[in-house]
């Protein structure tokens, strides 16, 4: 939940009730789901914001994907991603958005990041769930475009943890973004440093 001096530093268009899909099968099947794929527990609550962006780590394995899915059925939660404009065409393109896939331009000279804002500003709720590591690889820096478009935008970064070795998901706070990038890209990962991998070795 959100505390008094969050409230202070977090835009009021965006204070609000994190986007839900209201349904009691999805729940349920997200909970059954969990217990099968390893017992996973959920540490934390959503925070009370309408427009953030989720950035989930660390990503080394193909089953971080339906792990997510569970855990987002089991919370309720209705949430974006974005995709490139190619994908999305007959017959994907219907199942694509309605599981909240967000068509970008790679191509287009206003970049990502800018489409994105965009996206923000137009939308009234919007949670858009990236991997910022942007492979499964073992990688050195983490890839910064989702730190601009939160900069940009004006929404907060909600950092989610998969942490393989305890079985549990753990979700940090509502952080608003400053003017220097590179410390707060050190302090959205300074979430994630005690989370394992499905191949540590990749993280």
């Amino acid at each position: 939940m959100i505390d008094d001096k969050q409230v202070d530093t977090i835009p009021a268009d965006v204070v609000g009730k994190m986007p839900r899909r209201e349904s009691r099968f999805l729940r349920w099947l997200g909970r059954v789901g969990m217990r099968l794929m390893g017992g996973w527990k959920i540490n934390g609550e959503l925070p009370n914001v309408k427009k953030a962006i989720i950035p989930v780590a660390p990503h080394s394995s193909n089953w971080d994907f339906p792990i997510g899915v569970f855990v987002m059925f089991a919370l309720g939660m209705k949430l974006n991603y974005f995709g490139k404009k190619s994908l999305f065409r007959f017959p994907l393109n219907g199942l694509m958005r309605k599981l909240g896939g967000i068509p970008i331009d790679r191509s287009a000279a206003n970049g990502v990041v800018q489409q994105m804002v965009e996206q923000f500003k137009k939308q009234p709720e919007l949670v858009l769930v990236i991997a910022p590591e942007g492979t499964r690889k073992k990688v050195n820096e983490w890839k910064k475009g989702f730190i601009h478009i939160a900069q940009q935008a004006r929404v907060p970064v909600v950092p989610v943890v998969m942490d393989y070795a305890r079985k549990v998901i753990d979700i940090g706070p509502a952080i608003m973004i400053g003017h220097d990038i590179e410390v707060e890209l050190k302090r959205v990962k300074g979430f994630f440093s005690h989370a394992v991998g499905k191949n540590p070795e990749y993280c």
